[in-house]
């Protein structure tokens, strides 16, 4: 159903954070100070690749008020970090293999000595050959970055005889997609205040999207336990994946611990766009293949993702990226090859979608290339091939059965949206002919009177102005006010994405739940809040199962001195495990109270309920609890029988198939109509129909902020974002040249409805959304772009002057269909 406040008014509450963030109050772990604190700054790489001959602080540690400069040599324990493989180091002392790499970090007073300080630490570099492109790096003749070599991970996914496959097949489409380095651009950079405690701890306050793996990590560094190590991690002012990884917590944990006084870290933004990971660029070779009727029968892929200086998740990254290259599609025959390289450009990871953007954009673009081929509507190609419930999962694993795909396809063909692309599609048909009789005319008209051509400067003038003046007229968006250099298409595109971190790959969790002293039913996570609406979704779960309200509601996240070990806020996964946490500590929760309140009422445990407030007398109407939560907190304190419960589980996998396999997906459909100005090359979303089907909507104005949210981070993926790099430096460092989409560029309808139907007896409740929203805008923009103007889009972000330059001119519009 559509998402709205009248749909789930009872759910359709105020996030229990929101009035902080929205007036400025909420103090993030960045904005956080101590007394006596001091400044921490890092040198980073003059090069992107060199030997270090040596390194000089001397000059630096002289500087009144700088406290302490450390070092490699000043790394107690393992000078390496990596989630996965621990190999990108702390500080570099023999080699540098991007810019971003760390070799010395200072702590002052205020931040302007220790930056003076930083210009004063001589570095002598041996400059070495620079490796920036995937595929020469895997050349026998380039530099070794690493001792193993470039290679960082090869996948293969293959089943059938997709070669030979490719003989039977009617019609064939090849096509090579390359999409671009995104940067995460959250609104904290990179951060955090460190706390060297009287008893020899260590409390570090910076975000992450997992607070144990982050405490792990540091203590191998500092050479401490981890129990000696606290890591406060929420709330942050966004992640994306990008704080997934170490950034600076190693600096200023090493300088808190050797100064004594805590520290106070903050990347600028230039500092955060040199050092901070991105997005997977990728190339994606595909050869796609169907018989006479439009039935799939091949299917080869090549992966070639550049993963930058050191590993973090690329291997997972591309491991995801290959189970997901055959998109929502039964094909009998596919050979799917990944490779992700070592470069000397930024590091890629972990961001929103997960590699799934970067091959649904190649796979669903295939579609659109093969229907047109067939003379087929797209959309029914889709529903040809799509798979059944019943079908194993694109790694051939068993996997949890929905009617997600089917529904979410459904949806489209109802959607007054995709009614208007038929509409345009005639009326483009109508204009191609009507160009060409005018085209006729006016080659008489030139040959007979010498007729002057109209300046491109004033064509590109009155674009501009019609960029600003034309746009929308109203939501019917009425061909006739259109200039006529504007074109519009309306195209979409399907997602089948895999929730948790899959099969093979450590994913637990766990949680706890308890009555408080002071009578609230307190809930305690590892997870993290990022701006996903995490308090919210657990606010709304806790009444959900035991009827409370929300002022008898605590939530503890983001601490480990506080919190069980959830895992990663991460992969969509939180929602998922909260939900199933609850699930399994509800009974036992329940009976607790309900046993200590009937000793106090003088009824049976099976006449009582929980319920706002307290314990209440089942069919009492009188809304009063018979005993109030603070009265059973009294009792079990004085009793010194506190009502606790915990849960540790695992997140649900297959048990069969590759490593990285996903057992859970959810389903999503998306229709876009784009509005392209043919002679600025300028592509405007005006509206977009999500459908989403990932189980029972927990938080609904959560549900729609993740789903628009991550179409808005997909219009920047697809139309202006590019982290682009000229010899292993990136080029843009600010967001006066990285473009990021505002508020202005935002469709100016975003609708989106959730289908919440599960099989009878699936017990894993509601699907994460986190990333869903993010996948298919792209392919579903360029198929509109198609439409609207004839032009094939195999390049993202989309380039206004590619758009331009495929436009003939001189021949009027016989580029466009």
């Amino acid at each position: 159903m559509l998402l709205g406040r009248d749909t789930y008014a009872k759910k359709w509450i105020i996030r229990p954070d929101g009035e902080e963030k929205v007036t400025g109050k909420l103090r993030y772990l960045t904005d956080l100070t101590a007394p006596g604190m001091l400044h921490g700054k890092v040198l980073r790489s003059r090069y992107p690749h060199a030997w270090i001959l040596s390194i000089d602080t001397s000059k630096a540690i002289m500087i009144p008020g700088v406290r302490v400069v450390v070092t490699a040599e000043d790394v107690p324990g393992m000078n390496l970090f990596g989630i996965a493989f621990p190999h990108q180091p702390v500080f570099c002392h023999e080699r540098v293999r991007y810019m971003g790499d760390a070799l010395a970090a200072v702590a002052a007073d205020t931040e302007e000595i220790a930056e003076y300080a930083l210009s004063l630490i001589e570095v002598d570099y041996e400059p070495l050959p620079i490796v920036d492109d995937p595929e020469t790096a895997l050349d026998a003749s380039a530099i070794r970055l690493h001792p193993d070599g470039n290679l960082l991970h090869r996948t293969s996914l293959k089943h059938g005889e997709a070669e030979t496959a490719f003989e039977r097949c009617a019609h064939i489409v090849e096509e090579t997609y390359f999409t671009p380095r995104q940067m995460h651009t959250y609104m904290e950079t990179e951060g955090g205040l460190f706390i060297p405690e009287d008893d020899g701890r260590l409390t570090v306050y910076s975000p992450t999207q997992h607070g144990y793996k982050d405490r792990m990590q540091l203590s191998r560094i500092l050479g401490m336990t981890e129990e000696q190590i606290r890591v406060v991690s929420s709330p942050i002012g966004g992640s994306f994946g990008g704080k997934d990884e170490l950034n600076v917590q190693p600096f200023g944990a090493l300088m808190a611990l050797k100064t004594g006084s805590p520290i106070k870290m903050h990347n600028s933004r230039r500092e955060s766009v040199i050092s901070g990971i991105k997005r997977h660029p990728m190339r994606i070779r595909m050869k796609t293949g169907a018989d006479q009727e439009g039935r799939l029968v091949a299917h080869q892929v090549s992966i070639l993702a550049d993963t930058g200086a050191y590993a973090t998740l690329g291997c997972e990254v591309l491991n995801f990226a290959t189970e997901h290259a055959i998109g929502p599609y039964n094909i009998p025959n596919v050979d799917v090859q990944g490779t992700s390289v070592y470069t000397n450009n930024g590091v890629s990871g972990e961001f929103r979608g997960f590699g799934g953007n970067q091959v649904i954009f190649a796979v669903e673009s295939q579609i659109e290339r093969l229907a047109e081929k067939l003379g087929m509507d797209s959309w029914e190609l889709r529903k040809l091939n799509l798979r059944a419930p019943s079908d194993p999962g694109p790694m051939g694993q068993k996997i949890v059965q929905t009617e997600g795909a089917s529904q979410v396809w459904s949806k489209v063909k109802e959607s007054p949206l995709w009614a208007k692309r038929g509409k345009l599609k005639r009326e483009g048909d109508e204009a191609v002919q009507e160009d060409a009789g005018e085209r006729k005319q006016d080659e008489a008209v030139k040959q007979g009177e010498g007729e002057k051509q109209q300046d491109p400067a004033e064509r590109l003038q009155g674009a501009e102005r019609d960029d600003e003046s034309e746009g929308h007229k109203g939501e019917d968006h009425k061909s006739e006010d259109q200039a006529p250099w504007i074109r519009r298409g309306v195209g979409a595109a399907m997602v089948m994405h895999g929730a948790g971190l899959g099969l093979g790959i450590p994913d637990h969790s766990g949680g706890r739940i308890e009555l408080t002293p002071e009578g609230k039913i307190q809930a305690s996570f590892g997870f993290e809040e990022f701006g996903q609406g995490l308090y919210a979704a657990l606010t709304l779960m806790l009444q959900d199962f035991f009827g409370c309200a929300a002022e008898d509601i605590r939530i503890v996240i983001g601490d480990t001195d506080r919190v069980p070990s959830s895992g990663s806020s991460t992969a969509s996964r939180a929602t998922t495990m909260m939900w199933r946490a609850l699930q399994r500590l509800k009974p036992s929760f329940v009976q607790a109270l309900l046993q200590q309140a009937s000793a106090l009422a003088g009824l049976t445990a099976e006449e009582l309920a929980t319920g706002a407030g307290g314990i209440h007398r089942k069919g009492d109407g009188s809304g009063k609890p018979v005993v109030t939560y603070a009265e059973l907190a009294g009792v079990a304190e004085a009793a010194a029988q506190p009502i606790i419960a915990h849960t540790e589980f695992d997140y649900p996998t297959t048990p069969e198939g590759l490593v990285g396999a996903h057992y859970l997906y959810s389903y999503a459909s998306v229709i876009v109509e784009v509005e392209v100005n043919m002679l600025t090359g300028r592509v405007k979303v005006l509206q977009t129909d999500h459908v989403i089907a990932a189980g029972p909507v927990i938080n609904p104005m959560g549900f729609l902020g993740q789903i628009e949210g991550g179409s808005v981070m997909a219009l920047g993926f697809t139309l202006t974002e590019d982290a682009v790099m000229k010899d292993s430096n990136y080029v843009r460092h600010n967001l006066d040249t990285y473009l990021v989409p505002t508020f202005k560029d935002s469709p100016h309808t975003i609708r989106v409805e959730a289908i919440e139907d599960l099989p009878e007896g699936d017990t894993f409740g509601p699907r994460g959304v986190g990333e869903i929203g993010s996948v298919g805008l792209a392919p579903a923009i360029t198929a509109a772009v198609r439409q609207a103007t004839g032009i094939w889009v195999n390049r993202l972000p989309i380039s206004p002057e590619n758009i331009v330059q495929s436009i003939d001119w001189l021949e009027g519009v016989e580029a466009i269909d």
